[in-house]
């Protein structure tokens, strides 16, 4: 994932607070996760404008703030740069949140290093983007077990380690398949997480609320 630090500048304007995200080159979900993130920044009235360099994103930060409830305007500047405002508090508009705290046991089942079918290039990038935006979800799975092909995602040099070591402090589970290690020649390299069997795997599916399989 592209990681490169948003500068945001906060400025009372009028009593209302304005935060200004620079999201331009920024992969799928960032410039969302950022925004979001400048929200909960302000507690009651204020504007969040966020910079953004395609069509999809203007689209996705427009869809999260229909979805929260809050009031959202967008428009071209120039080719590649768009500008999106979205509102909080200001005239009454209240926030719906999505945030959830269950006691569900969710379980996500990932059995290959890529997600989806068709050029193994962008699988490698949607799965990258999985397992980043995991990490910043306001629910969390029980437990994430990596088989097959998953398995490669948690050994060393992995480009998702960091996130998974990230979620395994968050107090997830983390598990991968023993004999699958073994097949990949990989098993002395797991690097996070525990080493894990069928009858375990077979366990936690059973056993769980809600399954997700990227």
């Amino acid at each position: 994932m592209n990681r490169k630090v948003i500068s945001f500048v906060v400025k009372n304007k009028g009593g209302l607070i304005l935060i200004k995200i620079d999201a331009m080159g920024l992969a799928c979900p960032l410039p969302v996760i950022q925004t979001k993130k400048a929200l909960k920044n302000i507690e009651e009235n204020g504007h969040v404008e966020t910079m953004v360099d395609n069509v999809s994103s203007m689209e996705n930060l427009l869809k999260m703030a229909k979805e929260m409830g809050l009031e959202s305007s967008s428009e071209k500047i120039e080719e590649h740069k768009y500008r999106v405002v979205i509102t909080k508090g200001e005239g009454g508009t209240t926030v719906v949140s999505n945030d959830t705290v269950s006691n569900e046991k969710m379980v996500i089942a990932i059995s290959s290093d890529k997600m989806g079918e068709g050029i193994d290039e962008l699988g490698d990038v949607l799965m990258k983007g999985f397992i980043y935006t995991l990490t910043e979800m306001d629910t969390m799975p029980t437990t994430i077990l990596f088989y097959n092909g998953g398995a490669k995602l948690t050994v060393e040099d992995a480009p998702t380690l960091e996130d998974i070591k990230t979620l395994e402090g968050m107090g997830i589970e983390i598990l991968t398949c023993g004999t699958c290690l073994n097949y990949y020649n990989l098993g002395d390299k797991l690097a996070v997480g525990e080493v894990t069997n069928m009858y375990t795997i077979m366990e936690r599916l059973q056993g769980a609320d809600k399954l997700v399989r990227p």
